[in-house]
Protein backbone atom coordinates (compact mmCIF):
# COMPACT_ATOMS: atom_id res chain seq x y z
CA UNK A 1 0.00 0.00 0.00
CA UNK A 2 1.46 3.35 -1.01
CA UNK A 3 1.28 6.11 1.58
CA UNK A 4 0.41 9.79 1.53
CA UNK A 5 0.96 12.66 3.92
CA UNK A 6 -1.71 13.81 6.36
CA UNK A 7 -0.34 16.46 8.68
CA UNK A 8 2.78 15.01 10.24
CA UNK A 9 1.69 11.42 9.56
CA UNK A 10 2.05 8.99 6.69
CA UNK A 11 -1.15 7.05 6.05
CA UNK A 12 -2.36 4.60 3.44
CA UNK A 13 -3.39 6.19 0.14
CA UNK A 14 -6.81 4.56 0.55
CA UNK A 15 -8.64 4.87 3.85
CA UNK A 16 -11.77 3.26 5.26
CA UNK A 17 -14.99 5.14 5.95
CA UNK A 18 -16.86 3.64 8.88
CA UNK A 19 -20.33 5.18 8.49
CA UNK A 20 -22.06 2.25 6.67
CA UNK A 21 -21.27 -0.01 9.61
CA UNK A 22 -23.34 2.03 12.07
CA UNK A 23 -26.28 3.77 10.40
CA UNK A 24 -29.51 2.44 8.86
CA UNK A 25 -29.03 -0.86 7.07
CA UNK A 26 -25.90 -1.67 9.04
CA UNK A 27 -24.60 -5.24 9.22
CA UNK A 28 -24.13 -7.23 12.40
CA UNK A 29 -21.07 -6.45 14.47
CA UNK A 30 -19.19 -9.58 13.44
CA UNK A 31 -19.25 -8.58 9.78
CA UNK A 32 -18.29 -5.01 10.62
CA UNK A 33 -15.31 -6.15 12.67
CA UNK A 34 -14.32 -8.50 9.85
CA UNK A 35 -14.48 -5.55 7.44
CA UNK A 36 -12.19 -3.44 9.62
CA UNK A 37 -9.78 -6.34 10.04
CA UNK A 38 -9.78 -6.89 6.27
CA UNK A 39 -8.89 -3.24 5.79
CA UNK A 40 -5.98 -3.57 8.19
CA UNK A 41 -4.85 -6.76 6.43
CA UNK A 42 -4.86 -4.82 3.15
CA UNK A 43 -2.58 -2.14 4.58
CA UNK A 44 -5.18 0.53 5.37
CA UNK A 45 -3.89 2.83 8.13
CA UNK A 46 -6.54 5.58 8.01
CA UNK A 47 -10.02 4.92 9.39
CA UNK A 48 -12.60 7.70 9.36
CA UNK A 49 -15.51 7.87 11.77
CA UNK A 50 -17.68 10.40 13.65
CA UNK A 51 -19.68 10.53 16.84
CA UNK A 52 -22.78 11.02 14.65
CA UNK A 53 -22.33 7.68 12.89
CA UNK A 54 -25.10 5.87 14.71
CA UNK A 55 -28.70 4.90 14.06
CA UNK A 56 -30.62 5.39 17.29
CA UNK A 57 -30.69 8.47 19.48
CA UNK A 58 -29.27 6.67 22.51
CA UNK A 59 -26.16 5.26 20.78
CA UNK A 60 -24.03 8.33 20.01
CA UNK A 61 -20.53 7.19 19.11
CA UNK A 62 -21.62 3.71 17.97
CA UNK A 63 -19.07 3.66 15.15
CA UNK A 64 -16.25 5.02 17.29
CA UNK A 65 -16.76 2.25 19.82
CA UNK A 66 -17.01 -0.35 17.06
CA UNK A 67 -13.70 0.74 15.55
CA UNK A 68 -12.02 0.79 18.95
CA UNK A 69 -13.16 -2.80 19.61
CA UNK A 70 -12.00 -3.93 16.18
CA UNK A 71 -8.55 -2.43 16.70
CA UNK A 72 -8.23 -4.04 20.14
CA UNK A 73 -9.13 -7.48 18.78
CA UNK A 74 -7.03 -7.35 15.62
CA UNK A 75 -4.18 -9.40 17.05
CA UNK A 76 -1.35 -7.34 15.57
CA UNK A 77 0.17 -3.93 16.18
CA UNK A 78 -2.17 -1.09 15.18
CA UNK A 79 -0.08 1.80 16.50
CA UNK A 80 0.39 3.14 12.97
CA UNK A 81 -3.37 3.40 12.36
CA UNK A 82 -4.72 6.94 12.35
CA UNK A 83 -8.33 7.06 13.52
CA UNK A 84 -10.00 10.27 12.38
CA UNK A 85 -13.26 11.29 13.98
CA UNK A 86 -15.56 14.29 13.74
CA UNK A 87 -17.86 16.42 15.84
CA UNK A 88 -20.53 19.03 15.21
CA UNK A 89 -23.11 16.85 13.46
CA UNK A 90 -25.94 15.19 15.38
CA UNK A 91 -28.55 12.52 14.64
CA UNK A 92 -31.70 12.85 16.77
CA UNK A 93 -32.67 9.27 15.94
CA UNK A 94 -35.34 9.96 13.32
CA UNK A 95 -32.95 9.67 10.39
CA UNK A 96 -32.28 13.40 10.18
CA UNK A 97 -28.97 15.25 10.61
CA UNK A 98 -28.59 18.48 12.56
CA UNK A 99 -25.63 20.72 13.42
CA UNK A 100 -24.11 22.07 16.61
CA UNK A 101 -21.01 24.18 16.13
CA UNK A 102 -21.06 25.72 19.60
CA UNK A 103 -17.46 25.83 20.87
CA UNK A 104 -18.33 24.47 24.30
CA UNK A 105 -20.23 21.59 22.72
CA UNK A 106 -17.40 20.73 20.34
CA UNK A 107 -14.87 20.61 23.17
CA UNK A 108 -17.12 18.34 25.21
CA UNK A 109 -17.83 16.14 22.19
CA UNK A 110 -14.14 15.74 21.38
CA UNK A 111 -13.33 14.58 24.90
CA UNK A 112 -16.22 12.11 24.78
CA UNK A 113 -14.93 10.78 21.45
CA UNK A 114 -11.46 10.31 22.89
CA UNK A 115 -12.93 8.28 25.74
CA UNK A 116 -14.93 6.07 23.36
CA UNK A 117 -11.87 5.52 21.16
CA UNK A 118 -9.78 4.71 24.23
CA UNK A 119 -7.06 7.24 23.44
CA UNK A 120 -5.44 10.05 25.37
CA UNK A 121 -5.42 12.25 22.27
CA UNK A 122 -7.46 11.88 19.08
CA UNK A 123 -5.27 11.36 16.04
CA UNK A 124 -7.33 13.61 13.74
CA UNK A 125 -10.39 15.57 14.84
CA UNK A 126 -12.54 17.27 12.21
CA UNK A 127 -15.27 19.87 12.50
CA UNK A 128 -18.01 17.88 10.77
CA UNK A 129 -20.21 20.53 9.16
CA UNK A 130 -20.64 24.32 9.48
CA UNK A 131 -23.48 25.39 11.76
CA UNK A 132 -25.39 28.35 10.27
CA UNK A 133 -26.30 29.43 13.81
CA UNK A 134 -22.67 29.76 14.96
CA UNK A 135 -19.90 31.90 13.41
CA UNK A 136 -17.52 29.59 11.60
CA UNK A 137 -14.53 31.23 13.25
CA UNK A 138 -15.91 30.37 16.69
CA UNK A 139 -16.35 26.70 15.80
CA UNK A 140 -12.89 26.39 14.28
CA UNK A 141 -11.53 28.30 17.26
CA UNK A 142 -12.69 25.41 19.45
CA UNK A 143 -10.76 22.99 17.24
CA UNK A 144 -7.69 25.21 17.63
CA UNK A 145 -8.08 25.16 21.41
CA UNK A 146 -8.36 21.36 21.40
CA UNK A 147 -5.16 21.21 19.37
CA UNK A 148 -3.35 23.59 21.70
CA UNK A 149 -4.53 21.66 24.76
CA UNK A 150 -3.33 18.32 23.35
CA UNK A 151 -6.81 16.78 23.27
CA UNK A 152 -6.27 16.20 19.55
CA UNK A 153 -3.07 15.68 17.57
CA UNK A 154 -4.25 16.91 14.16
CA UNK A 155 -7.07 19.26 13.14
CA UNK A 156 -9.33 19.03 10.11
CA UNK A 157 -12.57 20.39 8.71
CA UNK A 158 -15.30 18.81 6.63
CA UNK A 159 -17.92 20.04 4.16
CA UNK A 160 -16.08 23.34 3.72
CA UNK A 161 -15.85 25.80 0.84
CA UNK A 162 -12.62 27.53 -0.29
CA UNK A 163 -13.17 30.61 1.89
CA UNK A 164 -13.74 28.41 4.94
CA UNK A 165 -10.60 26.42 4.16
CA UNK A 166 -8.53 29.60 4.06
CA UNK A 167 -10.20 30.92 7.20
CA UNK A 168 -9.61 27.67 9.09
CA UNK A 169 -5.97 27.60 8.00
CA UNK A 170 -5.53 31.13 9.38
CA UNK A 171 -7.33 30.41 12.66
CA UNK A 172 -5.30 27.24 13.16
CA UNK A 173 -2.06 29.08 12.51
CA UNK A 174 -1.20 27.05 9.42
CA UNK A 175 -1.94 23.74 11.12
CA UNK A 176 -4.97 22.63 9.10
CA UNK A 177 -4.14 19.00 8.30
CA UNK A 178 -7.11 17.92 6.21
CA UNK A 179 -10.33 18.82 4.44
CA UNK A 180 -13.04 16.19 3.96
CA UNK A 181 -15.61 16.96 1.26
CA UNK A 182 -17.90 14.92 -0.94
CA UNK A 183 -16.24 14.13 -4.27
CA UNK A 184 -16.83 11.41 -6.87
CA UNK A 185 -17.39 10.99 -10.62
CA UNK A 186 -21.02 12.00 -10.13
CA UNK A 187 -20.28 14.77 -7.60
CA UNK A 188 -17.42 16.97 -8.80
CA UNK A 189 -18.46 20.32 -7.36
CA UNK A 190 -15.72 20.06 -4.70
CA UNK A 191 -12.98 20.19 -7.34
CA UNK A 192 -12.09 23.81 -6.38
CA UNK A 193 -11.58 22.69 -2.76
CA UNK A 194 -9.45 19.76 -3.91
CA UNK A 195 -7.30 22.07 -6.03
CA UNK A 196 -6.94 24.56 -3.17
CA UNK A 197 -5.81 21.79 -0.83
CA UNK A 198 -3.25 20.70 -3.42
CA UNK A 199 -1.98 24.27 -3.60
CA UNK A 200 -1.73 24.58 0.19
CA UNK A 201 -0.39 21.06 0.82
CA UNK A 202 -3.44 20.03 2.87
CA UNK A 203 -4.75 16.47 2.66
CA UNK A 204 -8.08 16.23 0.81
CA UNK A 205 -10.27 13.32 1.90
CA UNK A 206 -13.12 12.62 -0.54
CA UNK A 207 -16.11 11.20 1.29
CA UNK A 208 -18.47 8.99 -0.71
CA UNK A 209 -15.67 8.76 -3.30
CA UNK A 210 -17.54 6.03 -5.19
CA UNK A 211 -20.68 8.14 -5.43
CA UNK A 212 -22.71 5.98 -3.08
CA UNK A 213 -22.40 2.93 -5.34
CA UNK A 214 -21.43 -0.31 -3.62
CA UNK A 215 -19.63 -3.33 -5.00
CA UNK A 216 -22.75 -5.36 -4.35
CA UNK A 217 -24.81 -2.93 -6.47
CA UNK A 218 -22.46 -2.41 -9.40
CA UNK A 219 -25.37 -2.83 -11.82
CA UNK A 220 -26.68 0.55 -10.68
CA UNK A 221 -23.86 2.53 -12.28
CA UNK A 222 -25.13 5.50 -14.29
CA UNK A 223 -23.86 7.50 -17.26
CA UNK A 224 -21.23 9.27 -15.17
CA UNK A 225 -19.49 5.93 -14.77
CA UNK A 226 -19.51 4.82 -18.42
CA UNK A 227 -15.87 5.79 -19.08
CA UNK A 228 -14.85 4.28 -15.75
CA UNK A 229 -16.47 0.99 -16.74
CA UNK A 230 -14.66 0.99 -20.07
CA UNK A 231 -11.27 1.75 -18.50
CA UNK A 232 -11.95 -0.93 -15.87
CA UNK A 233 -12.60 -3.50 -18.58
CA UNK A 234 -9.33 -2.59 -20.25
CA UNK A 235 -7.43 -3.16 -17.00
CA UNK A 236 -9.43 -6.17 -15.87
CA UNK A 237 -10.40 -4.54 -12.57
CA UNK A 238 -13.58 -3.17 -10.99
CA UNK A 239 -14.84 0.31 -11.90
CA UNK A 240 -14.46 1.19 -8.23
CA UNK A 241 -10.72 0.63 -8.39
CA UNK A 242 -10.55 2.85 -11.47
CA UNK A 243 -12.60 5.53 -9.70
CA UNK A 244 -10.30 5.60 -6.69
CA UNK A 245 -7.15 5.43 -8.83
CA UNK A 246 -8.44 8.41 -10.83
CA UNK A 247 -9.02 10.40 -7.64
CA UNK A 248 -5.52 9.54 -6.42
CA UNK A 249 -4.12 10.77 -9.72
CA UNK A 250 -5.78 14.18 -9.44
CA UNK A 251 -3.34 15.41 -6.77
CA UNK A 252 -0.84 13.89 -4.33
CA UNK A 253 -2.89 15.25 -1.40
CA UNK A 254 -5.97 13.16 -2.23
CA UNK A 255 -6.74 10.29 0.17
CA UNK A 256 -10.14 8.72 -0.60
CA UNK A 257 -12.06 7.15 2.29
CA UNK A 258 -14.58 4.76 0.72
CA UNK A 259 -17.20 3.46 3.10
CA UNK A 260 -17.54 -0.29 3.44
CA UNK A 261 -19.52 -2.84 5.40
CA UNK A 262 -18.18 -5.99 3.74
CA UNK A 263 -14.59 -7.30 3.69
CA UNK A 264 -14.73 -7.78 -0.11
CA UNK A 265 -15.60 -4.10 -0.62
CA UNK A 266 -12.63 -2.65 1.23
CA UNK A 267 -10.30 -5.30 -0.21
CA UNK A 268 -11.32 -4.20 -3.70
CA UNK A 269 -10.96 -0.51 -2.85
CA UNK A 270 -7.54 -0.95 -1.25
CA UNK A 271 -6.24 -2.52 -4.44
CA UNK A 272 -6.78 0.81 -6.23
CA UNK A 273 -3.60 2.12 -4.64
CA UNK A 274 -1.56 -0.14 -6.92
CA UNK A 275 -3.48 0.67 -10.12
CA UNK A 276 -1.70 3.07 -12.47
CA UNK A 277 -3.74 4.90 -15.09
CA UNK A 278 -2.25 6.43 -18.22
CA UNK A 279 -2.32 10.22 -18.73
CA UNK A 280 -4.81 9.64 -21.53
CA UNK A 281 -7.10 7.64 -19.27
CA UNK A 282 -6.90 10.26 -16.52
CA UNK A 283 -7.76 13.00 -19.01
CA UNK A 284 -10.70 11.01 -20.34
CA UNK A 285 -12.07 10.32 -16.87
CA UNK A 286 -11.64 13.96 -15.88
CA UNK A 287 -13.55 15.31 -18.88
Amino acid sequence: MQTRTLGNRQVSAIGLGGMPMSIEGRPDEARSVATIHAALDAGVTLIDTADAYHRDADEVGHNEELIARALRTYGSDTSDVLVATKGGHLRPGDGSWTQNGDPAYLKKAAKASAQRLGVEAIGLYQFHRPDPQVPYADSVGAIRDLLDEGVIELAGISNADPDQIRQAQEILGGRLASVQNQFSPRFRSSLPELELCAELGIAFLPWSPLGGISLARSGDLGDAYTPFLEVAQAHGVSPFQVTLAWELALAPVVIPIPGASRPASIEDSAAAASLTLTPEEIARLSA
